[in-house]
C-alpha cells in the first residue's frame, strides 16, 4: 500500500529519475526502513511486550549517530557523544534486566537490536540522498524499489495465512501502511537533510516513551516502575545532549 502511494506521488509530480549511484544508496535505504525494520520488529513483537521492545529500540539515537558520523563525516563534540553513550548504556542495561541478565537474553531482543542496527543505516544514507533527492522523494523511491521483494512476501504470507480481521485490526494496518511506511518519513527525512544528522537524531528518544503510553492505551500492557524509570533515564540522556549542542551553538 505504501509503495502505491509513493508510486502515484512520484508519478503525478513527474520527478525525475534517481542516477545509477542512487538506485545504489536507495536499495540500502530501502533494505533498513523498508524491509529490515519493519520484518525483524515484527517478528520481535510476536514474543516481547511491546514496551520491553519499545526501550530496546531506544538505542536508535545512538547507532544513528554513530552511522551519520561515520558516513556523513559529522563530528559533534564529544560531550554529545559522552550523553549519546549515558543513554545507549541505560537502554541496553535495561533490556539486559528487564530480560533477566545477559546469559537470559532472548531471541526477541536480538532481533529487536538487528532492526536498530538497519534502521541507522537506512536513516543515515537517506538523510543523505534527502539533501540530493528531496525528503519525500527518497522515502517514495526507496518504497518503490522495495515493491518487488515486499509484494512477493505479501503474496506467500496470503496464500499460506489468507488475512482476517476486525475494522479496528483493519484500521491499524491502514495507519501503518500510510502513516508510519509513507507520510511519517516526509517530516523525518526533511529534519535528518537540515541535520547536523547525529543531534537530529537524538530526537528519537521521545518514541520509546510514546510506545510505551500507547502499549498501556491500546494493549492493556501494565506500567511497571522498571520500564517508567528506564524511559525517564533514556530521556534524560537524550535532554542532555541537546542542551550541550545548544550551548555550543550560542
Amino acid at each position: 500500500m505504501a509503495a502505491a502511494l509513493a508510486a502515484a506521488a512520484l508519478s503525478l509530480t513527474r520527478q525525475r529519475f534517481p542516477s545509477a549511484g542512487q538506485w545504489i544508496r536507495l536499495a540500502v535505504v530501502a533494505g533498513g526502513i523498508v524491509v529490515g525494520f519493519p520484518l525483524l520488529t515484527s517478528f520481535a513483537l510476536t514474543t516481547a511486550p511491546a514496551s520491553h521492545g519499545a526501550v530496546v529500540i531506544a538505542l536508535l539515537p545512538a547507532a544513528t549517530a554513530v552511522t551519520a558520523a561515520i558516513r556523513g563525516k559529522e563530528r559533534p563534540h564529544y560531550s554529545f557523544w559522552l550523553m549519546a553513550a549515558i543513554g545507549a548504556v541505560v537502554a541496553v542495561g535495561f533490556a539486559l534486566l528487564n530480560g533477566g541478565g545477559p546469559k537470559e537474553l532472548t531471541s526477541a531482543d536480538l532481533l529487536l537490536f538487528g532492526a536498530v542496527f538497519a534502521a541507522a543505516i537506512g536513516y543515515a544514507e537517506g538523510g543523505l540522498l534527502a539533501r540530493e533527492l528531496g525528503a519525500w522523494q527518497t522515502v517514495s523511491w526507496a518504497l518503490v524499489i522495495a515493491s518487488p521483494l515486499m509484494l512477493t512476501l505479501t503474496i506467500t504470507a496470503v496464500v499460506q495465512h489468507p488475512p482476517s480481521g476486525t475494522p479496528v485490526q483493519w484500521a491499524a494496518f491502514g495507519y501503518l501502511a500510510v502513516v508510519s511506511m509513507f507520510l511519517g518519513f516526509f517530516a523525518w527525512y526533511r529534519g535528518l537533510a537540515i541535520g547536523p544528522m547525529a543531534q537530529v537524531s537524538q530526537v528519537q528518544l521521545v518514541q520509546p516513551v510514546l510506545s510505551v503510553l500507547w502499549a498501556v492505551v491500546l494493549l492493556r500492557e501494565e506500567l511497571t516502575w522498571t520500564t517508567v524509570l528506564g524511559c525517564v533515564a533514556v530521556i534524560l540522556s537524550a535532554g542532555m545532549a541537546v542542551r550541550v549542542r545548544l550551548k555550543r551553538s550560542a
